[in-house]
């Protein structure tokens, strides 16, 4: 491996997609139980624009580099990992770049029939979706599953795996353009939300059972107005605000739990333990067709500013990734 290679950096820290560009500096060296991969590609996510914008700290330990989640070849192994391995993993940091270290336990092979691209856009996304759809959630085949953000990297793969699970999903997404999109990716119901009550349109479905909620804000009361009895709402960002009004009576009588969580803080151990699960649920489900990443635009790693200017237009209909 080279002393130096090719990574991307904030200029002064923190500031726009403006203040992304690309430097040398040291490759990493990977410690006990680590692999090193060479990076062929990179999915972009929100927390990296929060990182980048100051808001959204690295975990101790981990690389200031931007990027959550790569694809490539192991070139130092560990675990049971071996050098010429192709895998994807899930990183604390350090994912914009030629090459990156991870916990070997962190990664899972690259799914047969995928491109490193395709691979690239997988752990972030459907680590979160598990571990909050499935696990917090609670989400059980038969059951009805709510989407908000429906053609966002996280959305569109929500969709699919709740589909893949037997439940049924009511997707909303702001125009009818993405609503038709999220239609196409397998939604059984898509709620254009700038034009329709979602909780209306989810009563006359028969109410949902979970609620995968990015948005917050003023969607919350409407999100305990669409719960059926016993059901969940899950937030995993709140793009839309982060303070709601909370109707304590209406949530008592629906007995419903409202929760939520983050990834990237999570433990080691914890986040072996979800590797597991993911391997052992969702990569039969990649497989066998049913759940397959949905990549709107590439970039070259030199174009991490490009990249993430696309991602904030909010346009997109699934991952962006960066491609080396």
């Amino acid at each position: 491996m080279p002393d130096q290679m090719t990574a991307v950096a904030v200029k002064d820290g923190k500031g726009p997609a403006e203040a992304l560009h690309v430097v040398e500096t040291p490759t990493p060296t990977p410690g006990p139980g680590q692999i090193l991969v060479r990076v062929e590609a990179a999915g972009v996510n929100r927390p990296d624009i929060l990182q980048r914008l100051g808001y959204y700290p690295p975990p101790a330990g981990s690389p200031d580099t931007l990027g959550l989640e790569i694809a490539g070849e192991v070139v130092a192994a560990a675990g049971r990992w071996q050098v010429g391995d192709r895998v994807c993993a899930l990183l604390g940091g350090g994912g914009y770049a030629q090459y990156a270290v991870c916990d070997a336990r962190h990664a899972l092979p690259i799914p047969q029939g995928l491109s490193a691209v395709e691979a690239a856009g997988l752990p972030e996304t459907v680590f979160t979706v598990y571990a909050n759809v499935f696990e917090h959630g609670g989400l059980k085949a038969g059951e009805t599953l709510m989407v908000h953000g429906a053609t966002s990297g996280i959305g569109t793969t929500a969709i699919q795996m709740a589909k893949a699970a037997g439940a049924k999903v009511i997707a909303t997404a702001r125009g009818a353009t993405k609503a038709r999109q999220a239609k196409d990716l397998g939604a059984d119901v898509a709620i254009d939300a700038t034009a329709e009550d979602f909780a209306e349109v989810a009563r006359a479905e028969g109410g949902v059972d979970v609620i995968l909620d990015m948005v917050g804000g003023d969607y919350f009361a409407k999100n305990v107005a669409a719960l059926n009895t016993g059901g969940r709402i899950v937030f995993i960002a709140s793009l839309g605000g982060g303070k709601a009004e909370l109707n304590i009576g209406q949530l008592m009588q629906k007995r419903a739990v409202v929760t939520g969580s983050t990834l990237r803080p999570r433990d080691a151990d914890e986040k072996a333990r979800l590797a597991a699960a993911v391997e052992a649920t969702v990569w039969p489900w990649i497989a066998a067709g049913k759940v397959r990443p949905q990549i709107d635009k590439t970039f070259p790693l030199s174009q991490a500013d490009l990249a993430h200017a696309h991602l904030e237009a909010g346009g997109h209909v699934g991952k962006v990734v960066l491609t080396l």
